[in-house]
């Protein structure tokens, strides 16, 4: 028994999670995050106190605000931590998914400049890669972009049709426009409709079936009225608000194929852990993508498309943002090796690491014939003559220039491709190895890319390219191993993509916290 109740203080052993969690946090700067709270009013837990409370909650695996909570009334380290305090799960989940979202990408920042200070981080070599975490929504609740499409082709198929019925049963409007559809009057009697367009159709027709003076007696006439007046109040109670409603899920998908009705900002993504599975379905998720040195992470995005490629420049300018600076080498695996992602590397004299879809047969080409047997028909393995222009088969077959075709990617990067064909296919007996089309060979090259990988292709083969590959699977895999294994972290417990980065900052800090403590 006590004679008087101890300090919390003394319970807790020197060089605990939860005194390394104290202390970061404490020589952080979080000026912003204090910006928040206008003042006035009640008084406020201390932002710095809730955030300790939130990343030690996600060191120790716990992730719902109720739990939170029921920690902070019954865990010593959670008293200790809190001085006491004890928000209920309300308070913790506003701060958390109101408070926070604002400022975690500058926590973090701060929380990794900290790493830095202390000589755990050097930002030297940059490894990068993602993985796929499922989102709080109903996967059997999704919108997919095919369906949707064939649904509003349905129902505009429809609309044409009642129009077309409101046109031949409306003698004044014939006796106006002949033969013609409603279109010259905003309608839609051949193109598509929108659901503006369909509004503004559906107000002029009611102005002139209501201005219709039609005889009791003409028994015709009054049939006529009637069909017009059906098929507009169809066009009216039913095909507008769907339409109404497909036009809605266009704008929700913003270019994506599908997204769910629980969280629209997630997209349906095919799932590393379902891999191998008859019936796997692809799950409503958001894209990870994290970069790590010495195991720590020093920087992260979270993204709502499927494709790595297409992050990486915003995930590097976002660590940018954060630090001031870049790391000195960028590594990271084939998924990476786009154009536009060469080009931002050079642009920002970056060490080129990053692999390519081609770069173990361009590096086993010359010392396994298997390997050059199987692709030896491949574009990049056709000889080039600089003079005249042109590639030759392996049956010594010449390509042609043909012609030059730009494309742009989604973050507006444009690029250059140039086209050559061979006019000597059809009697080829090689020609069913080379190509399955019934015309003749045809190649498109980017010697901007072939350069960018020529470079990236000494990089990765030198000593050090070689030092960097091996060591970038137990970077960047180990970390998202301790999240999903050690952390039990799978599935977010926030919905749309701004709570969704917020959750995943804390989870970020809380790897590195506990990367720290050991």
């Amino acid at each position: 028994m006590y004679l008087l109740p101890p300090r919390y203080e003394e319970l807790i052993p020197a060089g605990h999670l939860v005194r390394i969690v104290n202390e970061a946090m404490e020589e952080i700067n979080i000026d912003r995050l204090l910006g928040q709270y206008a003042g006035g009013g009640s008084s406020s837990y201390h932002p710095k106190m809730m955030l300790k409370v939130l990343v030690y909650a996600y060191c120790k695996k716990i992730y719902t605000s109720r739990k939170i909570a029921e920690a902070l009334e019954e865990n010593l380290y959670f008293k200790w931590l809190a001085g006491g305090n004890t928000p209920d799960f309300r308070t913790i989940n506003n701060f958390r998914g109101k408070r926070m979202k604002v400022v975690i990408a500058e926590v973090f920042s701060t929380v990794v400049e900290y790493l830095v200070g202390k000589g755990y981080i050097k930002l030297e070599n940059y490894f990068l890669d993602g993985t796929k975490i499922e989102a709080d929504a109903n996967k059997h609740k999704v919108v997919w972009e095919k369906r949707k499409n064939r649904y509003e082709q349905n129902v505009k198929a429809q609309i044409k049709e009642l129009l077309q019925v409101i046109e031949s049963e409306n003698e004044k409007e014939e006796a106006e426009y002949g033969e013609r559809d409603l279109e010259s009057k905003g309608g839609d009697g051949t193109a598509d409709v929108s659901a503006e367009q369909l509004k503004k159709k559906i107000a002029e027709l009611n102005a002139r079936l209501k201005s219709m003076a039609i005889a009791e007696e003409d028994k015709v006439d009054v049939k006529k009225n009637k069909a017009a007046h059906q098929a507009l109040k169809k066009l009216e109670t039913d095909c507008l608000p769907r339409l109404e409603k497909y036009e809605h899920q266009t704008e929700t998908l913003a270019g994506r194929r599908s997204y769910s009705k629980t969280d629209p900002d997630a997209t349906c993504m095919k799932m590393k852990e379902d891999r191998g599975a008859e019936k796997a379905w692809p799950k409503p998720a958001y894209n990870i993508q994290i970069g790590t040195e010495g195991q720590y992470i020093v920087g992260y995005s979270v993204h709502n498309n499927a494709g790595d490629p297409n992050c990486l420049v915003e995930h590097m300018e976002g660590v940018r943002k954060g630090l001031g600076k870049l790391p000195e080498k960028l590594v990271a695996d084939a998924a990476y090796g786009s154009e536009e992602n060469y080009a931002y590397v050079e642009d920002k004299k970056l060490g080129n690491f990053l692999k390519y879809n081609t770069f173990y047969q361009d590096t086993h080409h010359y010392r396994n014939p298997e390997v050059i047997q199987k692709h030896q028909f491949r574009a990049y393995n056709f000889q080039y003559d600089t003079e005249k222009d042109e590639f030759t088969c392996p049956n010594q077959k010449r390509l042609s220039y043909s012609h030059t075709s730009r494309t742009k990617t989604d973050n507006g990067y444009e690029s250059t491709r140039r086209h050559y064909e061979c006019k000597e296919c059809h009697d080829c007996p090689l020609k069913s190895q080379c190509t399955k089309s019934k015309e003749n060979r045809r190649i498109q090259v980017s010697f901007k890319l072939m350069e960018y990988r020529r470079q990236a292709r000494e990089n990765l083969t030198s000593e050090e390219g070689q030092a960097l590959r091996k060591k970038r699977s137990v970077e960047v895999e180990t970390v998202f191993g301790d999240i999903k294994h050690n952390m039990n972290f799978r599935r977010f417990h926030l919905r749309q993509i701004a709570k969704t980065k917020t959750e995943w900052g804390l989870v970020c800090i809380a790897h590195n916290m506990r990367k720290l403590a050991g």
